[in-house]
């Protein structure tokens, strides 16, 4: 019986992993080895839950919440804002390109580095996760207004910091 729990926790990790990895950089604003501390995190969890797994309808969406509420936990420790990091890309300096561009990649991950860790929580349950605002509202523990009204204020702040529309990103 343990032996058969194990096996498909192990499972559920290795079909998960990188899912989780890619959620985990986006709200880590591309810092790698937070996002593998994140992702550690989320599945150390779950496999404490895992006998009682049974009872959640959808392990990879409940693992995706872990994930969300260990990052916004991490924001609150007083070291979150410190991130050694190499080169910044040249702000306004740069051209975007394709879907694949690189420096696209790193515009993008830096905007979302400034918004507040509850903001880039949000769009990226939202709009990378493609969850429905009643999904995230269960999985930030705030109310479907709250998430409406924070996607609204963290899009706008994105515009601002992006130069405009966000729709000639979208377009490449």
């Amino acid at each position: 019986m343990r032996q058969g729990r194990r096996d498909g926790f192990r499972e559920f990790a290795a079909g998960r992993s990188g899912h989780l990895y890619r959620s985990a950089c986006l709200l880590a604003s591309g810092d790698t080895h937070l996002a593998e501390d994140l992702v550690q995190e989320t599945l150390g969890r779950m496999y404490l839950l895992w006998g009682r797994i049974s009872r959640i309808d959808n392990p990879a969406a409940y693992a995706q919440t872990v994930l969300v509420r260990a990052f916004l936990t991490h924001q609150r420790r007083r070291s979150a804002g410190e991130r050694p990091v190499g080169d910044f890309p040249e702000p306004g300096g740069h051209q975007a390109g394709g879907a694949g561009d690189p420096v696209l990649r790193l515009t993008l991950l830096e905007a979302l580095g400034r918004l507040a860790p509850k903001d880039r929580a949000v769009l990226v349950l939202r709009y990378w996760e493609d969850r429905s605002v009643e999904e995230t509202a269960d999985a930030m523990s705030v109310s479907s207004a709250a998430v409406r009204t924070r996607s609204s204020r963290a899009l706008a702040r994105l515009r601002d910091q992006l130069g405009g529309s966000l729709a000639e990103f979208a377009s490449h």
